[in-house]
């Protein structure tokens, strides 16, 4: 691990050696600058993981030296320190976005703790930092196809409506979590909480009060109390993936706060209260599931006034190749790699490939070639066998693409409609009998 920098910006001479003596001790890096303008050239030439800045120097003042810092290097932390117990320089100061200010003599294992603390909250931030860009780029919706064009305009209309609910429907892999978190940043705002669970991967025992919380002691091994991610989403969203495969049991109590906006903990007989909206998705077909009694039906009804379904990566040729790419660039930077390109001749290949595991499939196999091939062109023979062993799709028909393009302006209208069967047929100038014959020919719920 390297080590911390600390930049001491003194004009006392004494102070600032014997202080850096200290610091290096301590197993830090010291540079030492005697004025503010020297200081300022070292910190361009150096990068300094933090400053210790005295506010009061002959010429250029400390408060002008962080003024400088905000606007250059706005990045590093400034903590000041002063012989003088001035207030107004310190709040000063502190209104300027120095992190802390210190006033002589200071305790010098406080500083060292200071500063170690300084440190590792500034390796956070960078950190979250990173992992919001990241986060950025994982979420957009990549494409120019007709059908992703919708998918925005859906996606824009509902997130600013006062919908509670909302199912997601499609193939594994087709990017449901992605959605779900565009309809979070667009309907709450990037701030505010986003909570993620996959039914399928907590046994029946622990869902409930992974959802709801718990009492200590209502559970075995619950210590403490436990919260739940219903409270935690409060005011933000909460995305159950794979809903088909809760247990019955819950799937009653789920409706219950759908409907309420209330729950109980585990353990607690007073309800709670929360606003989270819930987005809920599966690859399952829940009105099969509803038939054999394996989801319930109120529950299905409840969570489907707004269906969403997003359509498999097949359907979505025009995306093919801008979704490579910007894997290609992503993972170009995170193995710090020139990006791999596309043969023509793959591009083809990749547009003829069925892709049953979908954006996902195509966002791993574009790992895997980074990984294996930095920086080249991909041709079809360096592609993966099981990949290039498999029947490639015919060319879609006119019967197909109609159908795709009539699937589309039905959903439309009913999301404009919200979910109104017999708005949504006078708005597209069929009858209601007639949607829904269409709707079923086009296996829409």
């Amino acid at each position: 691990m390297s080590k911390t920098t600390v930049l001491i910006i003194d004009d006392e001479t004494k102070l600032t050696q014997s202080l850096a003596f200290t610091l290096r001790q301590a197993g830090m890096e010291c540079l030492e600058a005697h004025n503010g303008h020297l200081g300022c050239n070292l910190a361009q030439k150096e990068s300094p993981d933090i400053v210790l800045l005295d506010v009061r120097m002959p010429g250029q003042s400390g408060l002008d030296v962080l003024e400088w810092f905000n606007n250059e290097m706005p990045d590093v932390p400034i903590i000041m320190m002063s012989a003088f117990d001035d207030t107004k320089d310190a709040v000063t100061a502190i209104k300027m976005g120095a992190v802390d200010y210190l006033s002589k003599p200071f305790d010098v294992d406080e500083l060292i703790h200071l500063l170690e603390e300084t440190n590792n909250h500034s390796q956070l931030k960078s950190e979250v930092e990173y992992l919001r860009q990241r986060y950025t780029n994982e979420t957009s919706l990549i494409g120019i196809s007709g059908l992703i064009r919708n998918l925005r305009e859906q996606i824009d209309r509902i997130a600013q409506s006062n919908v509670g609910t909302l199912l997601l429907s499609g193939e594994t892999g087709v990017g449901k979590a992605v959605v779900a978190r565009q309809l979070h940043i667009k309907g709450s705002g990037e701030d505010s909480p986003f909570v993620e669970i996959n039914c399928a991967t907590l046994p029946e025992g622990k869902i409930e009060a992974e959802l709801f919380g718990a009492e200590r002691g209502s559970l075995p091994g619950t210590v403490t109390r436990r919260r739940g991610l219903v409270e935690i989403a409060d005011n933000g969203t909460l995305f159950l993936d794979e809903i088909g495969e809760m247990p019955l049991s819950v799937q009653a109590k789920l409706l219950t706060f759908i409907e309420t906006r209330t729950y109980r903990p585990l353990g607690i007989s007073r309800e709670r209260h929360s606003n989270a909206r819930v987005i809920a998705a599966t690859n399952k077909n829940l009105e099969e599931a509803v038939a054999v009694r394996e989801f319930r039906q109120d529950l299905f009804f409840r969570l489907n006034v707004v269906p969403l379904e997003i359509l498999p990566l097949r359907e979505r040729d025009k995306d093919i190749e801008l979704l490579a790419r910007h894997f290609a660039r992503l993972y170009a930077e995170e193995t710090v790699s020139n990006p791999i390109g596309f043969a023509k001749s793959t591009l083809s290949f990749f547009n003829s490939y069925p892709w049953p595991g979908n954006v996902r499939e195509l966002k791993n196999l574009v790992e895997r070639l980074t990984i294996l091939h930095p920086g080249q062109v991909i041709s079809v023979d360096q592609l993966p066998a099981e990949i290039r062993t498999v029947e490639l799709r015919s060319p879609v028909s006119i019967e197909e693409s109609m159908d795709n393009v009539e699937r589309n302006m039905i959903q439309d209208a009913l999301i404009k409609c919200q979910g109104k069967k017999g708005l949504a047929a006078e708005r597209l100038g069929i009858s209601r009998h007639a949607l829904k014959r269409k709707m079923q020919r086009l296996d829409l719920s």
